[in-house]
């Protein structure tokens, strides 16, 4: 190989469209823009949902619902995360490094889903009525 035979890789490369250089190219004269109106022109063009002076449509649609910024914040533990977790003593701390939360989550929650046979004692992290009862029933105690 020399340096003079070195060229890029077969369709690698393709060659530009060229407007406005004559009618046997198929893209003289309009250069493809078609005939007046707005799109024709030199920096003739709209924002994205402009309608043409129509009330557009996120205009038109009523506003509705609301999501808080707060829900990033909270987290939920299942009986059976808890009974994969195999700890005796579960906080905040050892559910984020586990895993079985984000490390964003700063109020969290046990819930009734599963099943739990071993002693686990909460500390620092609720728990709804009915998986209160499981665990307690299992041995084990909510701080």
């Amino acid at each position: 190989m020399e340096l003079n035979v070195i060229k890029p890789g077969q369709g690698a490369k393709h060659a530009k469209r060229r407007v406005g250089r004559g009618i046997g190219s198929g893209l003289g004269k309009t250069s493809g823009r078609g005939h007046k109106g707005q799109k024709s022109r030199a920096g003739g063009y709209h924002k994205v949902g402009f309608e043409g002076g129509q009330m557009p449509m996120q205009r038109r649609l009523p506003k509705r619902g609301f999501k808080s910024q707060l829900l990033k914040f909270n987290a939920e533990v299942t009986l059976t995360g808890l009974e994969q977790l195999g700890l005796a003593e579960v906080d905040l701390l050892t559910l984020k490094q586990a895993g079985l939360v984000g490390q964003l989550a700063k109020v969290v929650k046990v819930i009734k889903s599963g099943t739990l046979t071993m002693a686990v004692k909460l500390n620092g992290i609720g728990a709804t009525a009915g998986a209160k009862a499981v665990i307690e029933a299992a041995g084990g105690s909510v701080a």
